[in-house]
């Protein structure tokens, strides 16, 4: 600033000696510098030129006779001067104020934008900041309608000032930064806004190999800093960022041959609204290349409508996409027309143009002064203006604004301590509080909001760009980007297929598939990936899974892996064949010992029934019916008494079946010892031994549960995990280890059976039942020690049934070794149940 200063002040000291001196008149000297109102506060605007030619630079001649400005036209100039018109005729809105303006040319030149600065902050009529003479206007606020690249040299200046600037277009993110820029405000979102948008665009299309391309400048250069790791979080791989020169020549491309063939969709960061060098250097590396060559897809990141030349360098390029902001639907800006039309001549009819020069100035200016009103009529040769303009927004606003200042209390009590002789008049820093909250988003015509971050954003349609066989440019509305989501045009597609353009593919592999899982490959990128099937008990529902989804408890996945279906609930059933099969033989079994006892009952004073201990006899019928009956416990679904009665009834019921059994076996064993002379085991024989043992075997059996019971119940139970797709209902035992020892238990005293029955099996006697026991207990261990492994290795309902099974196959081995050949002799050879046969046979097989 102080250098600035220097160089305006210097030429009126006469010592200044420079070889460039500042002047303008090399751009263009017959254009207006400036259009010029008076008003009660004057609104200043900076614009820039429609399009700017750009060319490579010589270094023969000053670099701004070489730029080639397009101009900006009449109805950039008269837009504005027809929206101020608007505004101040409203004077409800603006309690009888009027608003003036000084809009000024920069010509795409940060020369031409510095000279308008000064003449906005030079209040006299020279440009020499903070010197006053002569004209009086205070600018209110900055309206920033200049190329964005120069925003940041405005707001630089203007700043100091304490000057509101407003900007109506796309901003820089390093504008957002209010520490260094504080009286920065923006009616559109700033730069960046729409890269989420893309994302989703390129994610619903499955484009997950692209290439980046961004010009070298500042915003060139942030766009590839900022963009990539957005695309990396969302699974997208940049295989091409390449940036290109915006003075040098056009030329080929540098990447290799494989990676332009492989990438099908780009993204090209477009800071001016001229893409053709672009075309140029892409269309030279394509042509390069051997082989055939895809089309390929060109989402440009512009907001709005863009130039197009050399259709002869989009050969390789399939379609061109850009955004255009969403209009709301139906619009109302005041009592207005949604157009006007304003003659052509308005410029030359209703201005005063003059030069002027000024002592203290460096330059001379033109100003032209508006002096008659504008006219709106339509008539041949008119230039229409839409109402719906976003400058005519911006003013709206203003005026808005300026009112709730005016209406304020602090501002009340302001302007009494004010000289009352003179006119009160709003000051730049008073005016910038008011403007802080941005009532730009909710009188816009666009489709805008915050976002989740609180960042402004707004609704696009997508716009696509396609050159037919014949040449000609076709232009359609793709679909639309609402609230960061795409929605895409199936009619628009279906017109592309129809030219011949299917969009392409831009991956490195297929999706995976639901019930699959992406993993990596070593050595490629993240998108470049093999798919395996989810492991077991997982699933996936969507594509490109990075990871699979476990299956809750009561749920497993189908064969397919894409989703859990409800487990089977498994026991075993009174319902199901197996449950049946075990039932009926429990039952047929328990009617055969009840058949066996009512024998035994109603032949009871037969010498065979009475011979080998008759209550003994009834003792284990009727243990070996409890022991069929027991098996029902372990059929149908568990449940807490089930489950505790299960184990305790089966091993003391058995228990007392062996007891009976050893009971008879010592019995037999005594019996014949007191037949010798002289031994005295006579005395031990009768009912009282025979009770001992079964109480004492049996009581220990009783403790043995009472203890399992103390330490841990028996209690219902959910097997999730041993059999893939069933839940298996069960008991659990509680402590397995007390499960054992009462098996273990009944183990110890069949073999003291089976031991005593085998020493004994050779005693004489017609009746002696030694050799019956051995071969039961023969029987009841071979089942009881095949039970162990089988039960152990089996899961589910089957592991109940082979206990079931055990507890039918021991107790059967029992009553028929024990019992039939009995019933036999009873029923079908009572010849042989008489007294005579224990004293004349003494060796009878039976």
């Amino acid at each position: 600033m102080d250098l600035l200063l220097l160089l305006l002040i210097l030429p009126v000291s006469g010592k200044l000696r420079i070889k460039c001196s500042l002047n303008l008149e090399p751009l263009n000297g017959k254009r207006p510098w400036s259009y010029y109102r008076r008003g009660d506060h004057l609104i200043s605007i900076v614009t820039s030129a429609e399009t700017l030619a750009r060319t490579m630079l010589g270094f023969d001649v000053p670099p701004y006779s070489q730029s080639r400005v397009e101009p900006y036209g009449n109805k950039g100039i008269q837009r504005f001067i027809y929206f101020f018109q608007m505004v101040n005729q409203n004077r409800k809105l603006l309690n009888n104020l009027t608003l003036g303006y000084n809009i000024h040319e920069n010509y795409l030149t940060t020369l031409g934008t510095s000279d308008a600065l000064l003449d906005m902050l030079s209040i006299g009529e020279a440009n020499v900041p903070n010197y006053s003479c002569g004209r009086k206007d205070n600018i209110l606020t900055l309206v920033d309608a200049a190329d964005r690249a120069i925003s940041i040299q405005m707001s630089t200046l203007v700043s100091i000032y304490k000057v509101a600037q407003i900007s109506d277009k796309i901003t820089s993110e390093s504008l957002s930064d209010k520490s260094k820029f504080p009286f920065f405000h923006r009616m559109l979102p700033k730069e960046g806004f729409q890269y989420p948008a893309i994302v989703q665009l390129l994610l619903h299309f499955r484009w997950t190999l692209i290439g980046l391309l961004a010009p070298e400048t500042e915003e060139g250069e942030n766009f590839l800093r900022t963009f990539p790791p957005l695309l990396v979080r969302n699974g997208i791989c940049v295989i091409i960022p390449q940036q290109f020169s915006m003075t040098r020549y056009p030329a080929p491309l540098r990447v290799s041959s494989s990676k332009w063939k492989q990438v099908n969709v780009f993204v090209h960061f477009i800071d001016y609204i001229i893409i053709s060098s672009t075309f140029r250097s892409f269309h030279l590396t394509i042509n390069s290349i051997s082989g055939s060559i895809e089309r390929k897809v060109w989402i440009t990141t512009t907001l709005g409508k863009y130039l197009m030349f050399h259709h002869g360098h989009l050969r390789y390029i399939h379609s061109i996409w850009s955004f255009e902001f969403l209009q709301k639907m139906s619009p109302k800006y005041g009592a207005f027309e949604p157009y006007s039309f304003i003659d052509r001549q308005f410029q030359k009819k209703s201005f005063h143009c003059s030069f002027s020069k000024h002592i203290f100035s460096v330059k001379a200016q033109k100003r032209c002064s508006q002096k008659a009103e504008m006219e709106i009529q339509e008539k041949n040769g008119s230039i229409r203006i839409a109402n719906s303009d976003s400058v005519y927004i911006l003013f709206i606003t203003l005026a808005h604004v300026l009112k709730a200042a005016y209406s304020s209390r602090s501002w009340r009590r302001r302007k009494k301590v004010q000289d009352p002789l003179e006119a009160p008049r709003l000051q730049p820093w008073q005016f910038h509080p008011f403007l802080e909250k941005n009532e730009f988003y909710n009188l816009s015509h666009l489709k805008l909001y915050l976002d989740q971050n609180g960042e402004g954003a707004a609704d696009m349609d997508i716009q696509c760009w396609v050159v037919s066989p014949s040449g000609k440019s076709i232009k359609r509305k793709l679909g639309s980007i609402e609230r960061q989501k795409p929605i895409i045009n199936q009619k628009a597609l279906s017109l592309l297929k129809l030219l011949n353009r299917p969009l392409p593919q831009s991956q490195c592999v297929e999706n995976c598939h639901p019930g699959f899982v992406k993993r990596k490959r070593e050595g490629e990128p993240i998108c470049c990936y093999d798919c395996v099937p989810c492991p077991e008990g997982t699933i996936s529902t969507q594509e490109d899974t990075e990871k699979c989804t476990k299956c809750p408890d009561d749920k497993y996945p189908n064969k397919d892996r894409t989703q859990c279906i409800p487990k089977v609930i498994s026991f075993l059933s009174y319902e199901e064949n197996l449950g049946i099969i075990l039932a009926s033989f429990a039952l047929l079994l328990f009617l055969t010992t009840m058949f066996v006892l009512i024998i035994f009952i109603k032949y009871r004073e037969t010498p065979i029934v009475k011979a080998n201990n008759r209550d003994l006899s009834y003792i284990l019928l009727v243990s070996l019916l409890l022991c069929f009956l027991s098996s029902f416990l372990f059929i149908g679904q568990p449940r807490r008494a089930t489950c505790i009665l299960q184990q305790t009834i089966f091993s003391i019921i058995f228990s007392v079946a062996i007891s009976s059994l050893l009971a008879k076996t010592i019995i037999v064993v005594l019996a014949f010892l007191a037949t010798k002379p002289g031994n005295r085991a006579k005395r031990w024989l009768g009912k009282s031994l025979s009770n001992s043992i079964i109480l004492f075997c049996s009581s220990v059996q009783i403790i043995i549960c009472s203890i399992w019971m103390g330490l841990s119940l028996p209690f219902p139970d959910s097997d999730f995990h041993s059999q893939p797709g069933m839940i298996i209902l069960q008991c659990n035992e509680g402590s397995v280890l007390m499960f054992y020892i009462t098996l273990s238990y009944m183990g110890f005293l069949a073999a003291i059976c089976f031991t005593v029955a085998f020493l004994g099996r050779n005693l004489p006697g017609a009746f002696n039942e030694a050799k019956l026991i051995t071969f039961s207990m023969m029987v009841f261990c071979s089942v009881w020690v095949t039970f162990v492994p089988t039960y152990l290795s089996t899961k589910g309902k089957y592991m109940v049934a082979v206990q079931v099974f055990s507890i039918l196959a021991s107790s059967a081995g029992l009553l028929g070794c024990i019992f039939i050949p009995k019933c036999y002799i009873i029923i079908l050879r009572p010849d042989l149940n008489k007294k005579e046969q224990l004293t004349t046979r003494r060796n009878v097989e039976i």
